[in-house]
């Protein structure tokens, strides 16, 4: 076997949530150049014709996709209800949806500190638990967390996204913990700042926006095609003695 062929995900299944644009419609069509089929999971994601969906078939793999509000718990075991009826067996999953609120902490909000933990901890737990129950079952595999800087610094006014960034990093460890052992391997992508919706009221201060470039040693930001790599790896079989890692993408930034 060539060392690349670790790599090809063909056979395989990836669920990725938050892929309808940025770094998650970049991770969806990664895994399907890699041979994956990809079911796709957003807030507003068009029952068919997305963009994701039009780049995940140009490499000849199959697309479902699911309007999922990951904020709803509701709505995310109705999301679970709707891939068992649909017979989905998941072999990777990607706990790539995320949302950020800015305001000093002092003014932050229940709601906006509900809505931010939902979404970004809530959700990925009761999934990972649930498609991490049925991989240990048949006996393998991948499970995917995109982390931040903010798992390991505090940010500024972004309390409950630093909090929930934090709890990815744990949460990963403790799965790993548990589940190396059943062959179901799970890691974590801590991006460093890429220009995505996310970053754009940084990106639109100039002061910031300056201060952040200084640091980075690449000398620009990232794209969500620098996560590609990253996701590829931590899919396939080439990382499977890797276990409980926090990959930092970064240009450099945690090293400076």
């Amino acid at each position: 076997m060539s060392v690349l062929d670790l790599f090809r995900l063909d056979g395989k299944t990836a669920l990725v949530t938050g892929c309808r644009r940025g770094i998650g419609k970049a991770m969806a069509a990664a895994l399907a150049e890699a041979g994956a089929d990809i079911t796709g999971v957003s807030k507003s994601l068009e029952p068919s014709g997305s963009a994701v969906e039009r780049e995940v078939r140009a490499c000849g793999r199959n697309f479902r996709a699911y309007a999922c509000n990951l904020a709803d718990r509701k709505a995310v075991y109705a999301l679970l209800d709707a891939l068992d009826r649909g017979n989905a067996a998941i072999d990777i999953l990607v706990n790539n949806a995320g949302t950020i609120l800015r305001k000093p902490a002092a003014e932050h909000s229940d709601e906006y500190w509900d809505q931010v933990i939902n979404t970004n901890l809530n959700s990925q737990w009761i999934l990972s638990r649930e498609l991490g129950r049925r991989m240990i079952a048949r006996g393998h595999g991948k499970i995917i967390f995109t982390a931040s800087l903010l798992s390991f610094q505090g940010g500024i006014t972004v309390p409950g996204y630093a909090a929930s960034k934090g709890a990815i990093a744990q949460l990963t460890k403790a799965l790993a913990n548990e589940w190396a052992a059943h062959n179901v391997q799970v890691n974590a992508i801590a991006p460093g700042y890429i220009a995505t919706d996310n970053t754009q009221a940084l990106r639109n201060d100039p002061v910031r926006a300056a201060s952040i470039l200084a640091r980075i040693p690449a000398g620009r930001w990232g794209e969500p095609a620098d996560l590609q790599g990253a996701t590829v790896f931590l899919a396939s079989r080439a990382s499977d003695y890797v276990s409980g890692s926090i990959l930092v993408v970064d240009g450099g930034w945690m090293g400076r």
